[in-house]
Parts: C-alpha cells; sequence; structure tokens
C-alpha cells in the first residue's frame, strides 16, 4: 500500500504540539490530514488547526497517512490529554477515512464508525456543537468548489472505553461521544479546574447585565444541555467537581440566586453531604439513595435490590418501572436534600442568603426532578416559560 510521503530518516523530527487537546481535536487534524491526501498534497504531520474562530493556527500532531482502496485516504493521530490527567484515552490512536463524494447534498456527510458513539434514539454521532464547529472550521476551506466529502471517524478501542464511562448513562452506545466546548482539556479534580472555574465566576459577577444569578452545571453534558432547555448561556458556569468551594466563592462574589443543574447520578452525592464530587476522593451514592428511599417507605428486599443495583441510574429506573409514583417522589425527595444540604453547607461558612435551588436530568438528558427552590429558579431563568 502507497503512502503519502513522511519525513525521512535522519531529518529534525516534527515538534511536539502542546498537549492537553479534547479527543475531537486529534479527530479533526486526522481528518485535514486525509483531506491533504485526498487533494494531492503530501503528508504533514504537523496539521495547523483553528481551535478558535479567529484564533491563531496551533499545530496538532498527526501520525500517517495513507490512501486506500475505492477512492479513500485514511490519517491516524493518537489523542494527548495532557500531563496529570486521568483520561482513559491517552495514548489511543484514532483515524479518519474521508472520500469525494458525487451529486447534490450537504458538503460533509459525517459518518461514526467503529468505537464513536452515537446517540440512542436517533443513531446519529454523538458530538457537541464545538466539535461540529471545529470540523466545520477546519475542512470546508480546503474543499474545492463544489466538491463533498464522505468522513468516518473511527476510534479503534472506543468500544470498550466506552463500557468505563458513563456515556449509556447519557443515552450514547457504541463508543465514546466527541464532546466538549472548548479545545483544551478541563481538569475536573485538579487545583488549576477549580482556579480556572473561580476566574471565570469572576467574569461573569463582573459582566454588564449581572442581576445576581447563576447556574453551576456539572460536567460537558449539562453545559451541553443547559443552553437547549433555555438556560442563558451567559449564566452557565461549569463546576467540575469543585461544587462546595464554588458555592461559597459565588455567594462571596454576590450571587444571590444559584442553579445547581447536574445529572440525578452525580449530584446525588451533595444529597448526602458530599462536596468535592470526583469519586477518587468520595462516591456514597448508594447509600445516600438507599437512606432517602427508606425515608419514602420503601422497606425489606425492595430497599435491598435498591442498594444492590449496578448505579443510581439502573436503581431509579427499576424503580420508575415498578412503583413510578414512589420513583417520583423519591427523585423530589432527592432535590430537595441537595437543595436542603447546599444551604447548610453555605451556612458553616456564614452564607445564608444564597438562595440555592436544585434541577436533575436522567440519562436520556431529560430533566426528572426539581427541588422546591430549583423549580421556580428554573422557569424564571428560562424567561417565566413552562418548567
Amino acid at each position: 500500500m502507497e503512502s503519502f510521503p513522511t519525513p525521512e530518516r535522519g531529518t529534525a523530527e516534527p515538534a511536539t504540539p502542546e498537549p492537553g487537546l479534547i479527543l475531537p481535536v486529534w479527530l479533526a487534524a486526522a481528518a485535514r490530514a486525509a483531506v491533504q491526501g485526498l487533494l494531492g498534497e503530501p503528508f504533514c504531520p504537523e496539521q495547523p488547526l483553528e481551535l478558535e474562530p479567529g484564533a491563531p493556527p496551533r499545530p496538532v500532531l498527526v501520525e500517517a497517512a495513507a490512501p486506500l482502496a475505492a477512492g479513500w485516504v485514511l490519517a491516524v493521530a493518537r489523542a494527548d490529554p495532557g500531563p496529570e490527567v486521568l483520561d482513559l484515552t491517552r495514548g489511543q490512536p484514532v483515524w479518519a477515512q474521508a472520500r469525494w463524494l458525487e451529486g447534490p447534498g450537504h458538503w460533509l456527510e459525517l459518518v461514526a464508525g467503529e468505537g464513536v458513539g452515537v446517540i440512542a434514539s436517533s443513531g446519529a454521532p454523538c458530538l457537541s456543537a464545538y466539535a461540529r464547529e471545529l470540523l466545520q472550521r477546519t475542512l470546508q476551506p480546503l474543499l474545492p468548489p463544489g466538491r463533498r466529502l464522505e468522513l468516518h471517524l473511527v476510534i479503534p478501542a472506543g468500544r470498550r472505553l466506552a463500557e468505563r464511562t458513563s456515556n449509556a448513562a447519557f443515552g450514547v452506545v457504541d463508543g465514546l461521544a466527541l464532546i466538549g466546548t472548548q479545545a483544551l482539556v478541563q481538569r475536573s479534580a485538579a487545583p488549576d479546574q477549580l482556579q480556572q472555574a473561580l476566574e471565570q465566576l469572576r467574569r461573569l459577577v463582573a459582566s454588564p447585565g449581572f442581576a445576581g444569578a447563576l447556574v453551576l452545571v456539572i460536567g460537558e453534558n449539562g453545559l451541553d444541555l443547559a443552553p437547549r432547555l433555555g438556560l442563558p448561556p451567559q449564566l452557565l458556569l461549569k463546576a467540575g467537581n469543585w461544587l462546595g468551594p464554588l458555592l461559597v466563592a459565588a455567594a462571596e462574589a454576590g450571587v444571590s440566586q444559584l442553579l445547581l443543574f447536574g445529572y440525578q447520578g452525580k449530584l446525588i452525592k451533595l444529597a448526602g453531604g458530599i462536596f468535592h464530587t470526583h469519586h477518587h476522593l468520595a462516591d456514597g451514592r448508594s447509600e445516600v439513595l438507599t437512606a432517602l428511599a427508606a425515608l419514602e417507605g420503601l422497606a425489606g428486599p425492595e430497599l435491598a435490590c435498591l442498594h444492590q443495583a449496578a448505579t443510581v441510574e439502573a436503581a431509579l429506573a427499576d424503580l420508575q418501572a415498578t412503583q413510578p409514583a414512589l420513583a417520583a417522589r423519591l427523585r423530589a425527595r432527592i432535590a430537595a436534600a441537595i437543595e436542603q444540604r447546599s444551604r447548610a453547607y453555605l451556612a458553616r461558612y456564614g452564607h445564608e442568603a444564597l438562595a440555592v435551588g436544585a434541577v436533575l436530568f436522567d440519562r436520556s438528558r431529560q430533566l426528572c426532578a426539581r427541588g422546591p427552590l430549583g423549580a421556580p429558579l428554573l422557569a424564571e431563568l428560562r424567561g417565566g416559560g413552562a418548567a
């Protein structure tokens, strides 16, 4: 199989790009190299990517590119999430396979290949808005007028790696989701991630028109889902795992209303008084769920079954199937407990004026519970629409 020219032995090795980039960036770099191959250009191991609109191009390393049969070109990159980051994609090869399409249609036909997650309800590739925009910004300027592109993205180990993630809890199957709102990896358990969040908090509070409300989202899924549900993007702050310090910092910065918005299987930790939510530090979700279920009247074998479920999501889904009214009451109790524990946490630091509401979503990315303060606050922040 003929390959595109690569640097000869003895020549200077290409500079290693700065690490710390999310998975979609490495796939975009591989895709660009594949398109260059379609255009007959020599292989370039450093692909210049405009990671943010208008930003100077940054080199992202691609390992190889080669033509295949039937007009395909394959390019390979290797994910590097950066030092001191616990990320299961480290060192994993990612592939982009491209060929020209004939006839009319959209300029890009994107296909989730092996190991790339798809949305179970639609079968569509699971890409965040940032990932899609990055592909468009990277590839569309390369296409000659009238040309259309078919692009297959592949993560060879993605299906196996996805079993160690919460993708399935959000309705993503068959592989890893390509999500993220910016190019750089956010280290949710590291102190510098807290510092970044605190700096963003200060910017939000100092921005013109700030009226005292803030939405604290937990993780990329919450950050992606919140605007789709009508929450103003300018009020969103990604907390990662540092919920306790950010609650206190928000109160000290003058926030008067704060909405906690997150996945039920993560936010339930707050109902147990756990305010740093990384699983390496503390868990206790099963115990919290069982205690709250007991307070709702569940007992005996049914309570034991709830405790033995593999995840909070599975436990609540099983309860929903057999006792839907009880499941709804339990979810409401979880949301109320999150609010109560958050108020108690703030009171320990002398901040009792901050009103904290909680809104939870489930694996299907549907709202499933609102706390006593969360329900009206959600409606208010969505402009008074139905909550």
